[in-house]
């Protein structure tokens, strides 16, 4: 009896073993994930903001030619 009791706290040890890997991993991919998609979506936006402002330029620098 005393043996089965000793490898179930040993068995609950390392359940809480890898339950601190499995969230520290959790913690890991999720930042991953924001950085993604942050590297992703900045761009886009500036885009946004960038495609109108070089568009005018150009149409002011081309404006006499055509």
């Amino acid at each position: 009896m005393e043996e089965i009791l000793k490898k179930l706290e040993e068995q609950d040890k390392k359940l809480d073993d890898i339950y601190a890997t499995v969230r520290k991993i959790k913690i890991y991919f999720l930042t991953a994930l924001i950085f993604t998609v942050v590297a992703f979506v900045a761009p886009l936006i500036g885009l946004v903001f960038l495609i109108p402002w070089f568009l005018k330029t150009m149409g002011n620098a081309y404006q006499g030619l055509l």
